[in-house]
């Protein structure tokens, strides 16, 4: 059964899309720990990132690298940081949030709840931004 990441991907699932290439998709995570959290995923479904093959893992870490200077360039942050957990969904996954300080990264606190409008923006902003 594919992944929700999969999923939205092939379009069955809408996603506010930040950038897309052959082997990679970016978007918005729709429970964001700041404004800008971005997923980026292969589109090679596989579980776990350490499981990628060498190729697939360098050319998701350059797409990253494209999408944070993207995010880095549109919401005012003191870095873009990298984060893998990777439990929730079954497919490989690098979070990157644009951050002032470092207490961002806390995976338990209330996510925020952005309008549908306001994740728009930031996704249009920072496609705009991907080179």
């Amino acid at each position: 059964m594919p992944s929700i990441f999969t999923k939205i991907i092939n379009g069955e699932i809408p996603s506010y899309k930040i950038a897309e290439d052959k082997h990679c998709y970016a978007f918005l995570d729709i429970n964001p720990m700041v404004e800008g959290h971005t997923l980026v995923v292969p589109k090679v479904e596989v579980d776990y990132l350490f499981d990628l093959d060498d190729e697939t893992t360098k050319t998701l870490n350059v797409f990253a690298k494209r999408v944070a200077k993207a995010l880095d360039a549109t919401i005012t942050c003191k870095r873009v940081g990298v984060m893998v957990i990777g439990t929730e969904v079954p497919h490989a996954h690098i979070h990157l949030l644009p951050f002032q300080q470092e207490s961002s990264f806390n995976i338990t606190a209330p996510k925020l709840n952005l309008s549908k409008e306001r994740m728009q923006e930031l996704a249009e902003k920072i496609s705009a931004a991907f080179i």
